[in-house]
């Protein structure tokens, strides 16, 4: 076993030494992340955090607790810091730096600890415990990338979806007519959206009428034209009238390839005359 309740004290005793040295030896020239921050609460709040560490994985040596106590215990921690808003903004790979320093102190401490007990360890047991935190490391360093991962996905997710939202707004112009301008590239993603908020938001607005903007909108691939269209028809089934302005060549070319007709389509060359048409 490599629990030993004297290795765990000598550990436990020099947790708060653990981090100030750690803290002492971090680069804080490089201007990226956390690491270099001159803010006294973030650098508090920072080596609270690298405390709270050495307190859990000192642990590891602790004969009256479990593996799967100290797993759990670990479990907490990894995902507070995965979604700590200062290590959000930190690159991986400085993260990763503290962390194999962290790991250097302690297999420099269990050094220290042999050194100074009056007990003789066999080679066998300080490989043993050396190993161990090689191993527990790992552990630590694996599920922190992937929770960090995790979490940056579901933000990106998030903002994806905002800046989509955002992107497709429904501008109210009187009591019954709206304006929707379509900006930039639409993809498949990005064309759902615009389908299900312009049709949520037209009978939030009690719209009748919406003029639909297409003319930022460069290229747009077949699939994504039929949505377009289909946005058309749905705006119809719930009776709101539709004028689309400003059809380039290219979205024409391949709306016509692809069969959809233009006989039933409200058409104006340009937005300013679907305006003016309203007195707007």
């Amino acid at each position: 076993m490599h629990r030993n309740s004297e290795l765990y004290s000598f550990l436990l005793e020099r947790t708060h030494l653990l981090t100030e040295q750690w803290y002492d030896s971090v680069d804080k020239t490089n201007p990226s992340g956390v690491y270099s921050s001159q803010d006294p609460e973030v650098i508090k709040s920072l080596k609270k955090k690298n405390y709270e560490f050495h307190l859990r994985f000192c642990k590891m040596f602790d004969e009256s607790s479990s593996d799967a106590e100290f797993l759990s215990s670990f479990n907490e921690w990894i995902y507070s810091a995965s979604r700590d808003e200062e290590h959000k903004h930190t690159p991986i790979y400085l993260i990763l730096k503290e962390f194999f320093n962290n790991q250097e102190q302690y297999l420099n401490f269990v050094q220290a600890f042999v050194e100074m007990s009056n007990e003789a360890y066999s080679l066998a047991t300080i490989n043993r415990w050396n190993r161990k935190i090689v191993e527990n490391f790992s552990y630590v360093i694996t599920a922190f990338t992937k929770q960090s991962h995790k979490y940056a996905e579901k933000c990106l997710a998030t903002q994806k979806q905002l800046i989509h939202e955002l992107s497709s707004p429904l501008i109210s112009l009187n009591e019954t007519l709206a304006l929707l301008p379509l900006v930039g590239e639409i993809d498949e993603d990005r064309a759902k959206l615009i389908i299900e908020n312009t049709l949520q938001q037209c009978v939030n607005l009690r719209v009748t009428h919406i003029l639909v903007d297409l003319s930022g909108v460069l290229t747009v691939n077949e699939m994504v034209a039929h949505q377009l269209f289909q946005l058309i028809q749905s705006l119809k089934l719930i009776g709101v009238k539709s004028t689309l302005s400003v059809i380039r060549p290219e979205i024409a070319q391949t709306s016509v390839r692809i069969g959809i007709e233009f006989n039933d389509l409200s058409v104006v060359p340009s937005i300013h005359k679907a305006l003016a048409s309203y007195k707007i």
